[in-house]
């Protein structure tokens, strides 16, 4: 079953689409396409210089990073295959680990999350795991990211969006059908604790009846591109931020909508910030052609496949596959105006801001809007065009900026404070 931005669903298997919509979630969090921000107006923010340092061997694919005490990071590429340590002082870099199935392998290595004690968590879509690495890279246990059963409501992918300062794993819950919001949902892996941490909305979909060739109706799932979507994250203390899609009118000005940020506590409890007011930018073709741009540039997005193993029912994750040379865009169903920000995780700094990346017309340079730990807007940022944030070290933004040829270089700033 893939998911390149629709989803074939054979109408016997309920539960596939199920699993359809959760692979459509986790691409959506590294997906979607435009510019980043309203371009033309004169900007008042931060705009950020020219890197501080540049690894000038680009990647096929980089959505985290992991800064190690020595100053090193850590970059899992899925698509070129490889886990490699960044040196920016030599301007070199050397592989861990290396493909295949053993005890220090892996395949389709997607992201690294930090672990206490200077521990990595690696994400292993290709080998169905979660593979911890210690302080000095050696591997360790694993765990497998599906979790329950496939055919039934016991189903969990366990594929993070965020891991804490005490190691547990922050991911996308399974739809339930008892509304149109999905779980975010908290595991400690030594524990088996799961813990429900907040319920957001999902990118809209569109189901509809086809036939085959051979006359057999099917379901299609397919994701309504740049439709509204909120966003998450969570800190290393646990904290889980929502950005609130949702267009809420403006009293002062019809014409603006508005999008905020709610702060989540370990206990449930919510702590709303303003509404952050935008002027909804046009969706043209140029938008259109940017949203199959960027969903090329995070690797093809997410699919998820249901096999049998040994008699037993399993999950595969995995990124890439052929992509159409020319895309018919029509055959989406396209909103007539781009949200207010990009459905990415929602990344957290050093200092406990949270990042939301703002859409704007094809072309325009990227704009984060920077907010405090009580849902104050406290700053926007601006990068170059085509670049997005991946991480953050001690001191230092992680970005990455994709060249005419698709490769993706990674890119060090000092973090604006």
């Amino acid at each position: 079953m893939k998911l390149e931005g629709q989803v074939r669903v054979e109408s016997e298997l309920r539960s596939l689409c199920a699993m359809a919509l959760v692979a459509l979630l986790a691409a959506c969090a590294q997906d979607s396409g435009g510019g980043a921000q309203e371009g033309a107006e004169e900007f008042g923010g931060i705009r950020l210089a020219e890197p501080e340092a540049v690894y000038p061997q680009g990647f096929s694919a980089a959505f985290t990073v992991r800064e190690l005490d020595d100053g090193t990071v850590l970059v899992a590429d899925p698509i070129g295959q490889a886990l490699v340590r960044v040196d920016f002082a030599t301007a070199s870099a050397d592989t861990v680990g290396g493909y295949g199935e053993g005890p220090s392998e892996y395949r389709q290595p997607d992201a690294v999350w930090p672990l206490p004690n200077g521990g990595t968590l690696l994400v292993d879509l290709g080998n169905g795991r979660l593979t911890e690495l210690d302080a000095d890279l050696e591997f360790g246990r694993t765990h497998p990211y599906a979790q329950g059963d496939p055919e039934d409501t016991t189903l969990m992918v366990v594929i993070p969006q965020g891991v804490d300062d005490r190691g547990r794993v922050y991911f996308n819950g399974m739809p339930t059908g008892e509304d149109d919001s999905v779980s975010v949902l908290r595991l400690d892996l030594g524990t088996g604790d799961l813990d429900t941490m907040a319920r957001f909305m999902p990118p809209a979909t569109k189901l509809d009846t086809i036939t085959d060739a051979r006359g057999r109706p099917s379901l299609r799932l397919s994701v309504v591109p740049l439709s509204p979507t909120d966003a998450w994250g969570v800190g290393a203390d646990g904290r889980v931020v929502l950005a609130r899609a949702a267009g809420v009118p403006m009293s002062d000005a019809p014409s603006e909508l508005g999008y905020f940020l709610e702060w989540f506590d370990e206990d449930g409890t919510a702590t709303p910030g303003p509404t952050i007011p935008y002027e909804p930018v046009p969706i043209g073709e140029a938008e259109k052609e940017a949203w199959t741009t960027r969903r090329d540039e995070m690797g093809g997005g997410l699919s998820l496949e249901s096999a049998i193993v040994d008699s037993a029912a399993s999950v595969i994750a995995k990124r890439g596959g052929p992509r159409p040379v020319k895309e018919d865009l029509d055959r989406y169903a396209w909103p007539e105006v781009l949200p207010a920000f990009y459905p990415d995780r929602v990344a957290i700094d050093p200092l406990g801001r949270a990042w939301v990346r703002r859409y704007a017309e094809a072309g325009a340079a990227t704009r984060y809007d920077v907010f405090s730990a009580t849902g104050e807007r406290a700053e926007t940022v601006e990068l170059g065009v085509g670049r997005r944030v991946v991480g953050f070290g001690d001191g230092s933004l992680y970005a990455i900026q994709m060249d005419d040829l698709g490769r993706q270089r990674l890119e060090r700033y000092a973090i604006p404070m």
